[in-house]
């Protein structure tokens, strides 16, 4: 196991790499994690900024303030206007970009690797430097007041929003990434700049680069913009970790032709001893077009054009949830195959062929995610992040060996419990009613 370690003894410069990649893990004077990948066969160079809190870190009245300044920073800053921005990272070919979600908040952006001077200068000056004018809070709130509605509108967003608020019930966890019409109408300058000052703080950051870099001049580089931030402490609230809700939510909406589904249970954290089991467990049950919710349900029965399966891991909790659409004459069978399913892995050990299959599967879709620079970069903020240390390829297949039919069929009776199963159904859905003895498995 190549677990990375400080190899100086001073631990504000301590550098570190692996054997097996070349990374290199440095903290700034200022508290800040700076975290490089050399790839020196490619000619891009990643670069992310990322903020360790997201919307479940959010306080009930500012639900949606995290996704609402990753927008503001790109309306400008105390040297460039938007147009500026846009313009200047053009003109270096660049791809500038930002996302929210649940714990984090990310800024990144990827060059050819003789541009990375000027686009860490725009990355630092959008995320450092952001003016948070107040004619732009106005314009923004009005964009992001329409992507709520466009998301509503949106019914395999629409159903997972549902079922998570549900699902969640009484924990940020519940609530929309977007915020809602009353919150993000709510925010002014001084809200949002103030919430950018708590939350950006190296403390709370991480920054990660891959590509054909060399840490110590990245390290400079990143000393030079971001090194001037002042030490502070940052810590989350200590939220308890949330209970899962089991329920049953049926929502009628006349103007959809197909019923959409989302049905889905309480699964473990995203650091979780048997984690490599659950990855086995999702891709065997529904992640790909030999899965055998794919099989049995599209393929067999004729269903469904799409039906899959996936992991939702959080720092302290997590849900495997199912999602599909199909017509309301056909939801009951389909929800009724299932639950076969589920019972199949409980009752049933997986083949050996069947195992390998995604064994193989799945190591191959680690060694495929790797191949990009900004896959990469995104490696090494999360593992950071969620595991606080560097997981190689070489572990992960190791564990990945290492899980047995068994672990699997331990895995799945933990999981799928007919009390614990929640079901959402959103369509045109008539007199359709649904008990929870339709959901024994």
């Amino acid at each position: 196991m190549a677990e990375i370690l400080l190899a100086a003894d001073n631990p504000t410069l301590a550098a570190t790499a692996t054997p097996e990649r070349n990374i290199r893990k440095t903290n700034l004077p200022n508290g800040l994690l700076v975290l490089t990948e050399s790839m020196p066969h490619m000619r891009s160079v990643s670069m992310g900024v990322w903020i360790g809190t997201g919307s479940r870190d959010e306080a009930a009245e500012q639900n949606g303030i995290s996704h609402f300044v990753e927008h503001m920073v790109f309306k400008g800053t105390t040297t460039r206007d938007a147009k500026q921005l846009a313009r200047e990272t053009d003109a270096i070919g660049g791809n500038l970009d930002a996302f929210t979600g649940k714990e984090t908040v990310c800024f990144n952006i990827k060059v050819l690797d003789e541009n990375v001077p000027r686009a860490m200068d725009i990355l630092a000056d959008l995320v450092l430097h952001p003016t948070f004018a107040a004619d732009d809070v106005t314009r923004e709130q009005s964009v992001i007041l329409e992507e709520i509605k466009m998301d509503e509108d949106n019914p395999d967003y629409l159903v997972h929003e549902l079922h998570v608020a549900n699902f969640w019930k009484g924990d940020p966890l519940a609530r929309s990434i977007l915020g809602t019409a009353k919150t993000v109408s709510s925010f002014d300058a001084d809200a949002v700049r103030a919430f950018h000052t708590a939350r950006f703080t190296p403390a709370n950051m991480v920054f990660s680069a891959a590509g054909n870099l060399e840490h110590d001049t990245m390290l400079a580089l990143i000393e030079q913009h971001f090194g001037g931030l002042p030490a502070s402490s940052f810590t989350h609230e200590g939220f308890p970790a949330p209970t899962a809700t089991p329920h049953i939510t049926l929502r009628n909406k006349k103007s959809l032709e197909q019923v959409q589904l989302c049905l889905g249970v309480p699964a473990p954290p995203v650091d979780s001893p048997d984690r490599f089991v659950l990855y086995l467990l999702n891709n065997i049950l529904g992640g790909g077009m030999s899965s055998r919710l794919f099989q049995t349900v599209r393929e067999e029965a004729g269903l469904a054009y799409s039906i899959y399966s996936e992991l939702s891991p959080f720092r302290d909790t997590g849900a495997l949830n199912i999602y599909a659409g199909t017509s309301i004459e056909k939801t009951p069978e389909m929800i009724e195959l299932i639950l076969k399913e589920l019972r199949l892995l409980k009752d049933e050990p997986v083949s050996e062929e069947e195992l390998t299959r995604a064994k193989d599967q799945s190591k191959g879709n680690i060694i495929l995610g790797l191949e990009s620079s900004a896959s990469r970069m995104s490696n090494l903020a999360r593992q950071q992040m969620y595991y606080g240390r560097f997981v190689t390829t070489e572990e992960i297949t190791r564990e990945v060996n290492r899980v047995s039919a068994a672990d699997l069929q331990r895995v799945a009776r933990e999981l799928f419990l007919s009390e614990e199963i929640s079901l959402t159904l959103l369509g045109n859905l008539g007199t359709l009613k649904i008990t929870r003895d339709q959901l024994a498995c």
